[in-house]
């Protein structure tokens, strides 16, 4: 019965993950467009959508716990919560995945998501990033390369007084105050309705159904991640891994995340008899591009597409390489952090959304520079 939840729950998981993919297709959610958009022509409609994502999952999280249905202090992957603040990563992290996305033509999930749709451009982003994440989840390159520096400047904020990276337990800990539950849940409640006040706002966004859609069902998707790994269903997951010979990857709390699932689908690609390494990201990263595949078929808008030239081929090469080590090292990506992560209202994750953003504005402006440049 164990193993029988176990999988059925990966199996909800990809059928999550293959209506994510269909959805982002459809609406053209892409987090990358979104910079894109808001800096190249005025235009916010794409960052709303990524917004409204972030505020629904933060509600739908802010539901669960009150609920008592999941608890998110605990252990997750990542440690969203933890109260070591390991600010070098994210932001280190962050500008390197802001760069790659550019490079490559779009984030983790909208690689899946162009994949899907016949891009052989995104499928060689995906190996490239593929390899480098795999190297720092799986090779000694993290320890060696980033581990020192960044275990020297992280901050212990449970020295200070702030158990946890919640922005309402921080919040409480400046002001020399308790930290409180209920607090937290009050000041992630604002924090909500601040976001959803931002997105709709917009008389234009107001009248965009697909913008809507694509934020409403890729936050819903993370709220259902953290449900079944952290919920009822999660225990009986969790359950099994503790009863099982061949111990399942990653059986932790845990949502929707594209980076660190390119080294675990690498990991099990390069271990094929190993069952147990298909774990959540793994499922959710096929489900995306299944997701998505279907969607292009069903609406034959699949395409074939290759590179313009060799320049464009070592542009997306050194994109996928990029978010494959920057998202490794900020501990998530566009998705993983700026919408899971969000959805815990860490610190961290904050840090990281802005370093995203700014990273991709830098390689934005540097690139609209080097073409006049060149004209």
């Amino acid at each position: 019965m164990a193993f029988t939840i176990h999988h059925q729950i990966l199996a909800a998981v990809f059928v999550i993950a293959v209506i994510m993919g269909a959805v982002a297709n459809k609406t053209h959610f892409c987090t990358m467009g979104a910079v894109s958009d808001w800096i190249n022509i005025g235009d916010t409609g794409r960052m709303r959508a990524w917004v409204l994502a972030m505020a629904v999952a933060l509600l739908g999280v802010i539901a669960l716990e009150g609920a008592g249905a999941i608890n998110l202090y605990g252990e997750t992957f990542p440690p969203f919560r933890s109260s070591n603040f390991s600010w070098p990563r994210h932001v280190a992290g962050g500008l390197m995945f802001g760069i790659g996305m550019v490079l490559a033509s779009g984030c983790g999930n909208k690689t899946m998501v162009r994949i899907g749709s016949g891009n052989l451009k995104s499928l060689v982003v995906l190996l490239a990033g593929m390899v480098a994440s795999y190297l720092m989840l799986w090779s000694p390159l993290y320890e060696k390369a980033f581990l020192p520096w960044i275990q020297a400047a992280s901050i212990n904020l449970a020295r200070h007084g702030i158990p946890t990276q919640h922005a309402g337990d921080v919040v409480s800990g400046l002001l020399q105050q308790a930290p409180s539950k209920t607090n937290n849940m009050a000041i992630a409640l604002m924090f909500a309705m601040g976001l959803l006040i931002f997105v709709f706002r917009s008389k234009d966004f107001r009248g965009s159904f697909d913008n809507i859609l694509g934020g409403t069902v890729i936050g819903l998707a993370i709220v259902a991640g953290w449900y079944l790994t952290g919920g009822a269903p999660g225990q009986a997951w969790k359950d099994y891994a503790d009863m099982a010979t061949d111990i399942p990857s990653r059986v932790q709390v845990q949502s929707y995340t594209f980076v660190s699932p390119m080294g675990d689908t690498l990991h099990y690609l390069l271990n094929p008899t190993r069952t147990s390494l298909i774990n959540f990201g793994v499922v959710a990263l096929a489900g995306v591009i299944s997701g998505s595949f279907l969607y292009a078929i069903a609406t034959h808008n699949f395409r074939i597409e290759w590179f313009a030239s060799a320049g464009d081929f070592v542009n997306h090469v050194i994109g996928g390489a990029l978010m494959g080590v920057g998202g490794v090292l900020a501990m998530g990506c566009t998705v993983g952090q700026a919408i899971t992560g969000m959805s815990t209202l860490a610190i961290g994750a904050m840090l990281t959304f802005v370093a995203i953003v700014a990273g991709a504005v830098a390689a934005m402006k540097f690139q609209y520079w080097r073409m006049l440049r060149e004209a």
